[in-house]
């Protein structure tokens, strides 16, 4: 237009990713939001754990490496409810992250779930931009259902929650011990004794999320919502692909890289049972040896376009896949075990888009009444289409 100007910057800015590749999904976000990046005005560098990096293949960013623990050793905390990080281990975190900022220079860090950001970040000058999910803002105006603890299964879920509400805020300041211990080695001072204090304690805070599925107090101007992060990788589509019936409803399995990988196969045989066609994508987390007539297998799938092309998506309730399958219009049935897809999936069954179902339902009756409620009452693909 006339008189617009245009400035453009002598370098483009620097821009230092550094992802925590405990699960697929904060390293997948990463990728997405750095390849939605201008490259002529940004220069980007993505550091991780190179654990997911055969599902990225070929990429124009350059790269560091950075420490993660092991899969194994997040899972067991996650299932028992304990603190993820120790003092030493976030200790060892900081010293990959400030030798990842010196390489690269960045105008900015972006973080994903990499607490020791919260110390590195500041020790190295750099602004810090934080991706979370809404559910974990001290904004959010949300329950805590009691995720699938040990005590879960002892006492009955009624009187586990009971529980879990009474200790919820000591197991969120043991949570947050570990970075308070770290804030203080290094002069710092402490952060709330909680861990929604600690998952956002960043310059910035960015939302992977939509708003309208969560009902939020004033937020001050350093938090803001994103909106869903989408990624799928870039795989071939198995040999079943183009032969699938076309004669009966399509189901699409996924319990991603966090999901309890032990539901799986009560999960595909109580679906097989079902008038249905399932597609399951086991993230090669478990390989089963006698696979029903009506179930397809594949270790990944490119989750968008199966999510397009199925009836209903059933996932672990994290948000990755729940915003594949509302980006397809498509209702979700979460099966969660964590605290954090619990979360997700309060926000999903209040937006009417989907049911939550604990993992020692899926062997009974209970999964054929929730995935006909999902495929036969047209609220739920309704809503899913909303979203």
């Amino acid at each position: 237009m006339d008189g617009e100007v245009h400035v453009v910057p002598t370098r483009r800015i620097r821009v230092l990713f550094i992802a925590e590749a405990v699960t697929l999904a904060h390293v997948a976000r990463v990728h997405a939001v750095a390849g939605a990046l201008d490259p002529s005005r940004y220069e980007v560098c993505i550091a991780a754990d190179p654990r997911f990096d055969a599902l990225f293949g070929a990429h124009p960013f350059a790269s560091q490496r950075v420490t993660t623990i092991p899969a194994a050793r997040f899972a067991a905390a996650i299932q028992k409810g304990t603190p993820i990080y120790d003092v030493t281990t976030l200790a060892g975190y900081v010293d990959d992250d400030l030798r990842a900022i010196a390489s690269f220079e960045p105008d900015v860090v972006v973080g994903d779930f990499r607490l020791s950001l919260s110390v590195s970040a500041r020790l190295a000058g750099t602004p810090y931009v934080t991706i979370t999910n809404a559910g974990w803002s001290p904004y959010a105006k949300i329950g805590f259902t009691v995720p699938d603890l040990p005590m879960t299964r002892w006492l009955g879920v009624t009187a586990a929650q009971a529980l879990f509400d009474w200790a919820r805020p000591f197991a969120f300041a043991a949570h947050a011990r570990p970075v308070n211990r770290l804030r203080q080695r290094y002069g710092m001072a402490r952060l709330a004794s909680d861990v929604r204090a600690v998952y956002t304690d960043a310059d910035f805070i960015l939302y992977a999320d939509l708003p309208e599925m969560f009902s939020m107090q004033a937020m001050p101007k350093s938090h803001a919502f994103l909106g869903p992060v989408q990624w799928s990788p870039d795989t071939a589509l198995p040999d079943w692909w183009d032969v699938l019936p076309d004669d009966r409803p399509l189901i699409y399995v996924t319990l991603g890289s966090s999901g309890q990988s032990q539901v799986l196969p009560a999960l595909v045989d109580a679906l097989s049972r079902l008038p249905l066609s399932v597609m399951v994508a086991t993230a090669g987390r478990i390989a089963m040896d006698a696979v029903p007539d009506n179930v397809h297998m594949a270790d990944y799938l490119p989750g968008a376009t199966a999510a397009q092309r199925a009836d209903l998506v059933i996932s672990n309730g994290g948000s990755p896949t729940s915003y594949q399958a509302f980006a397809a219009g498509t209702p979700v049935l979460g099966i969660p075990t964590n605290l954090d897809q619990f979360l997700n999936m309060r926000a999903v069954c209040g937006s009417g888009a989907g049911l939550l179902m604990r993992p020692a339902s899926v062997a009974d009756a209970s999964i054929a009444r929730a995935v006909d409620a999902l495929l036969h009452e047209p609220a739920f693909r309704e809503n899913a289409g909303v979203l």
